[in-house]
């Protein structure tokens, strides 16, 4: 697995980003001695079967256990592999990452595969390559993948084996490792009484100290400093959390250990503003609403229910956002870093839906495991998730299958409006508008764009953001065409584009939803910076359903000095049928947009595709739709309305 969801401190950790509220709603409202006499592993125990328990193993449905033992046995042939300090430094050179983190993520799948498969089997005859695997990762050096190095105090470039750091690849390994030393410390010590006393030990000396003894790392939030809080903090303490409970044997380090995850934890849910919008947008929700959902479920379960935050309205509408950000198949609105099409996460989608109450969001799980053919596959792409979709898979699947095609959202706090034209159906218009400000997680200067939809498929796009590199969490990220306002939904004004920060953000924001119509208004002003020279520039994105999608702007310049244009991104085929009417297709869709050719003037602009992230959502060519404002007076006002042929 890929580990895109970094987000550098170095760059974000410092932020101020003021918490929502201190709702401190598990440290806050539980004591460390009533954690301590409730803590328990019965429950998890029954979610997540042991390795010796094989009634349960051997009752998981028979396609799957054929499939993972077929896995496990293209794994018995895995070279395990070194991680050269060249591929460390690549990082440092030239920004690249990933020839680091493949090598590193091949040994980490072949040891999911042989865990898989013993476990499925129950005969040892994974056992021998589990433990190379496993004694593998104890030679190796790190667990921290390249661009997280920076955390070290000797900074990024080669991991420093006397100062072990905690980040994304981290909890990620000890995730993985803990369940394997968890389910099959027994089994090891059939072979040798070292090995599992060694793989304790690199967690311990690797994982455990670090976290009990600092509260430095940024993501943790608990250095008395403001911080933004992104889906590190939640993650991180999942992984923490679980760790503790597999490995962790002394009672008092484990009450401790656990608490401070509910200290940290605390403050991801704070930062949450009500609405339960997720700034890093959808692609990144599985890992922080969604993983909000896994840290809590375990923490419930490992106290016997006595820690249970599942009735708040706010861990709902964290969990209902993923609805709210579906349009249809696989897209979703794709805000900041999100790409635009994505694989949900049924399990979790489901799991939080039912422990919220909340059908649709359950509905919509259902749906994701059909869609994503979990009859035929196991869906094992994590230790925990995995053993939790083996037993439960048959629930999920035999839900009431269902998108949620909802006519409206608004997320107030967040800024974030939706509409489409009809609740239940992908037919016609989908839009979303996006208000907020610049200094939001993942940030791209993006305040006042849109997505436009029809049938489901793309109009007018959010671009998302490109493979990861060095450069896209440091000093040069605005640099990158991706991030800048150039090359989004928003206006060009005097020759300026917006300023990252977050003084630089939407005002006047309203969100409207009636029968037959959905408007969306704000003044994109304040986005800008003095150079814009712009009093005011309100712009109205207005859904009439069932007939078209108007696009208003009036604007306020303290002085003309350079060109202002709309600019408009979109993965459509445009040709111009006569000035003021320009085609767009798409798939077999086809849309007009009108505008006053006196007023604007038309240029497309082509835009090659060649970064495999981007490709991954969008067509090799993409297109900027320029429309220059012929006018040099201070004030005016245009319309653009997109209809379908």
């Amino acid at each position: 697995m890929r580990i895109l969801f970094l987000l550098c401190s170095s760059l974000f950790g410092l932020i101020s980003a003021n918490a929502q509220a201190d709702r401190n709603w598990l440290a806050g409202a539980y004591s460390k001695q009533q954690l301590a006499q409730n803590l328990t592993m019965e429950k998890i125990n029954q979610q997540f079967p042991v390795y010796k328990d094989r009634a349960r193993w051997e009752s998981i449905d028979p396609l799957y256990k054929q499939q993972l033992i077929k896995d496990g046995e293209a794994a018995l042939k895995y070279t395990w592999q070194v991680v050269p300090a060249t591929t460390y430094l690549e990082f440092v050179k030239t920004g690249e990452r990933y020839v680091m983190e493949d090598i590193y993520n091949q040994n980490m799948a072949a040891i999911k595969k042989l865990l898989f498969a013993e476990l499925a089997e129950g005969k040892r005859r994974f056992i021998p390559q589990l433990i190379n695997g496993v004694w593998n990762a104890c030679e190796i050096t790190s667990w921290s993948i390249s661009a997280s190095l920076n955390l070290q105090k000797a900074g990024a470039g080669l991991p420093d084996i006397n100062e072990p750091v905690i980040e994304l690849g981290t909890g990620i390994t000890v995730n993985v490792l803990a369940w394997t030393y968890h389910l099959f410390k027994e089994e090891f010590d059939k072979e040798n009484k070292l090995i599992s006393p060694r793989l304790k030990q690199e967690i311990e000396r690797r994982v455990l100290k670090p976290y009990y003894e600092r509260n430095d790392f940024w993501w943790m939030a608990l250095d008395g400093k403001t911080r933004l809080v992104n889906n590190w903090n939640i993650w991180l303490n999942y992984n923490m959390l679980t760790t503790i409970l597999l490995v962790e044997k002394d009672p008092q380090k484990r009450a401790d250990g656990i608490y401070k995850t509910m200290r940290s934890a605390d403050k991801f849910i704070n930062y949450y503003k009500e609405d339960g919008g997720c700034e890093e947008g959808p692609a990144y929700w599985s890992h922080a609403g969604g993983m909000l959902y896994n840290y809590l479920s375990l923490l419930q379960s490992a106290t016997n229910g006595t820690v249970d935050i599942f009735n708040k309205p706010l861990i709902r509408n964290i969990g209902s956002y993923i609805c709210k950000a579906y349009i249809d198949s696989s897209w979703y609105l794709n805000y900041a870093d999100a790409s635009a099409k994505i694989k949900g996460d049924a399990a979790i989608v489901y799991h939080y839906g039912k422990a919220v109450n909340d059908e649709q969001l359950q509905d919509f799980g259902s749906w994701l495991a059909r869609d994503q053919q979990w009859d035929k596959m196991p869906p094992v792409e994590t230790v925990y998730g995995g053993i939790r979709n083996l037993f439960t898979a048959k629930e999920v699947l035999s839900g009431e299958a269902k998108q949620p095609f909802m006519s409206y959202a608004w997320m107030k706090e967040t800024g974030i409006g939706v509409a489409r034209d009809k609740e239940g159906s992908s037919k016609g218009f989908y839009f979303s508008a996006l208000a907020g400000h610049n200094d939001e997680s993942h940030n791209h200067n993006d305040v006042g764009t849109c997505v436009l939809y029809y049938d489901g498929k793309p109009v007018l796009i959010d671009i998302g953001s490109g493979t990861y590199t060095r450069q896209t969490f440091g000093p040069e990220r605005y640099t990158i065409w991706t991030m800048r306002s150039a090359y989004h939904n928003v206006p060009l004004i005097n020759g300026t584009g917006q300023k990252e920060g977050a003084k630089y953000a939407a005002k006047d924001v309203s969100f409207v939803n009636q029968q037959g119509s959905a408007k969306f208004k704000l003044n994109v002003a304040a986005a800008y910076p003095e150079k814009a020279q712009v009093r005011s520039w309100d712009r109205i994105y207005e859904l009439k359903r069932g007939r078209s999608f108007i696009i208003t702007d009036q604007y306020k310049l303290a002085a003309y000095t350079d060109t202002s244009a709309l600019h408009f991104m979109t993965s459509a085929v445009p040709e111009l049928r006569k000035e003021g009417l320009l085609q767009l297709q798409t798939g077999d869709v086809k849309m007009l947009m009108e505008y006053d050719p006196k007023q604007l003037a038309l240029e497309v602009e082509s835009i090659s595709i060649t970064d495999k992230r981007l490709l991954e959502s969008w067509p090799p060519v993409v297109y900027r739709l320029i429309l220059k404002v012929s006018s040099k007076k201070t004030e005016g006002n245009f319309k653009v309305v997109v209809r379908k042929e």
